[in-house]
């Protein structure tokens, strides 16, 4: 049995200054017969065994070969004392660290640092000279500009740091690095302007994050946004806002919001937000103000159409009276073999499964697939009689302008809202268009963000 402190956690294991002890210890926790990866390297330094632990794949081969070079150069005379003028005065290295327990030990070396014990110190000295596998920096598919930058997050939160502190050189700009996750120790950065943040959201975010209480972040950013916020399953709008761009998110990051890197994720989660962040993009940046307001405008335009224009449709044709001798051409004239609401809900569903059908087609076949499911469900579809002309016009508005709205979660918020629409509408006519159109109203004002705020109104110091 492990010895036990009185608040009932494991003692911490110091390092001893014999390496024989230190690294039996970590042979015994570490699987280095069974982990090809895992690799231990003894090797003489000024006349003491040292050994070296460190990942295949996560250090760099020509500073380990510099560094080891300049170890067989010290002699047995030149040794220091202690581990720390060892690495102090021996280490031709930039970040180098010293620890005293094997905790702190093995996740450094988990993460990709190189471990060295030395016979006769009583402390391991950690050098930082790790590199991990990474695509290019490149433009996002989702987040595109016509102007501006045409860089993105990769999966590497070094890199997403430094694409974001290139942007903003002000001392102001704090990364604090945390780590969440019992067995996978995912690094997760909080970024804010600490003269410009909201002092009490900061808090907040912090002492979530560090609280969470789970075994990994098995999804990245969203297992996280998930331990943050236990969203209500009845209210599908996004609690977060979710970017590719690094000057979208350093923006954020000028008005004061606070951003969030998760290692592995290409995205940043950036807090607090609204449903009218929700529906910026980048090029709202890259405009002028008229062009700005335009854009905003069209895009809100679109969005309500999205919910409301087949629901409205739907109505209109339960009540034919009601419309409008000048709108009388967009009544249904053929025969109508299937009710209107189920054609929807049909064509709803299909819709998704060809978005779905797109994804994961190969690129060579996508145009080729994408003909054919055009022309088996825009012409022969209406002519077999499934559904009508009408439905299907404004089904393919509904899917071509949900393009438009740059966030994927709120789409989706808005396509529930829709289906739950059409649903009320056709089971109580326009009592139910009026409770729907309430339930949606209530889903946005009664939406709280993180800090509590209202998802109509964010407000920063």
């Amino acid at each position: 049995m492990p010895d036990v402190k009185s608040d009932n956690k494991p003692e911490v294991k110091k390092i001893t200054a014999s390496r024989e002890e230190n690294t039996a210890y970590m042979n015994q926790v570490l699987p280095i017969k069974e982990s090809y990866d895992i690799v231990q390297r003894d090797i003489m330094i000024g006349g003491r065994c040292a050994s070296f632990y460190f990942i295949d794949g996560f250090t760099k081969d020509e500073s380990m070969l510099k560094i080891m070079d300049s170890f067989f150069g010290v002699k047995e005379e030149d040794m220091p004392v202690d581990a720390t003028s060892f690495a102090r005065e021996c280490v031709p290295y930039v970040e180098v660290d010293v620890l005293g327990d094997f905790d702190a030990v093995l996740k450094n070396l988990l993460s990709g640092a190189t471990c060295l014990f030395i016979d006769g110190y009583e402390a391991c000295i950690v050098i930082d000279c790790r590199t991990y596998p990474a695509r290019s920096v490149e433009e996002p598919d989702k987040d595109k500009s016509l102007r501006g930058s045409r860089d993105g997050f990769v999966e590497t939160i070094v890199f997403n740091t430094a694409l974001m502190r290139r942007r903003i050189r002000d001392p102001h700009l704090v990364m604090e690095m945390v780590e969440v996750g019992d067995s996978s120790r995912t690094d997760v950065a909080i970024c804010y302007m600490s003269d410009r943040v909201d002092q009490e959201l900061l808090q907040n975010v912090s002492n979530r994050i560090k609280n969470i209480q789970t075994d990994a972040l098995r999804m990245n950013q969203q297992s996280l946004a998930e331990c943050l916020f236990k969203r209500k399953w009845y209210n599908p709008f996004p609690k977060f806002k979710f970017t590719e761009r690094p000057d979208t998110a350093t923006a954020c990051l000028l008005e004061g919001k606070v951003v969030l890197l998760v290692d592995n994720s290409p995205s940043a989660m950036i807090l607090p937000t609204s449903i009218f962040d929700m529906i910026e993009e980048a090029n709202d940046y890259y405009f002028p103000t008229l062009t700005n307001i335009y854009l905003k405008i069209a895009r809100g335009l679109i969005t309500i159409m999205t919910v409301f224009l087949t629901p409205v449709f739907l109505l209109f044709m339960q009540n034919l009276n009601w419309l409008p001798e000048v709108f009388a051409f967009v009544a249904v004239k053929d025969t109508v073999n299937i009710p209107l609401i189920w054609q929807l809900l049909l064509l709803e569903i299909a819709i998704d499964g060809l978005r779905l059908a797109a994804m994961n087609t190969p690129s060579m076949l996508s145009t080729p697939l994408s003909v054919i499911a055009g022309l088996v469900m825009g012409e022969f579809s209406v002519q077999s009689g499934w559904f009508n002309s009408e439905v299907m016009l404004y089904m393919a508005f509904v899917s071509v302008a949900n393009y438009t709205q740059p966030n994927f979660e709120l789409g989706y918020a808005l396509k529930f809202m829709r289906l739950e629409l059409l649903i009320l509408t056709a089971i109580f006519n326009w009592w139910g268009f009026l409770i729907g159109t309430v339930i949606i109203i209530c889903s946005i004002c009664f939406n709280k963000t993180l800090s509590g705020r209202s998802y109509l109104n964010v407000k920063l110091n």
